[in-house]
């Protein structure tokens, strides 16, 4: 039901933007990348994190890490990674397939300034084998335009 719920979602929300939907896997940053033929921290990847008992979504390039001290002061405590089935149920995605569309409840969405790199990223579509490729202002006007620095990214790496 997950790619049904993103497909609904951008059906009313950016009816221009398709689903990719490809034979190969896409559930990590590195056979997303490979089969869109583009950097790794190009792909949008969803982390599902608890701040003080609160969860919300943060999107980064997919090269980057979070950083402790980074997110803890820009989201006001200490980030604690979801379990895989707790995002499926908060979600309605599979890990490999998170992104922030599609939900069935709203939560709380972050972007990461280290996005601004690049043009263009593909976030998942909801599953293992879709993805979704936009601009990085629609992104930002899809998830509510929250930025924040809380992720390192990898030396020397440019788009």
């Amino acid at each position: 039901m997950t790619l049904q719920s993103v497909r609904a979602d951008l059906a009313l929300r950016a009816p221009d933007l398709p689903i990719i939907e490809t034979a190969e896997a896409t559930s990590t940053v590195d056979l997303a990348a490979a089969v869109h033929g583009c950097a790794p921290g190009q792909i949008a990847k969803t982390l599902c994190i608890r701040v003080k008992g609160e969860v919300l979504l943060l999107v980064t390039r997919g090269d980057a890490r979070l950083d402790n001290t980074k997110a803890k002061t820009a989201l006001g405590g200490r980030p604690r990674m979801l379990g895989a089935e707790e995002v499926e149920q908060l979600t309605s995605h599979k890990v490999g397939g998170v992104c922030p569309f599609g939900l069935p409840q709203p939560l709380p969405i972050f972007l990461d300034q280290s996005l601004k790199i690049y043009n263009a990223v593909i976030p998942a579509g909801g599953d293992t084998h879709s993805s979704v490729r936009l601009s990085l202002e629609r992104l930002a006007e899809l998830c509510g335009n929250q930025w924040v620095d809380a992720c390192l990214v990898p030396e020397a790496v440019t788009p």
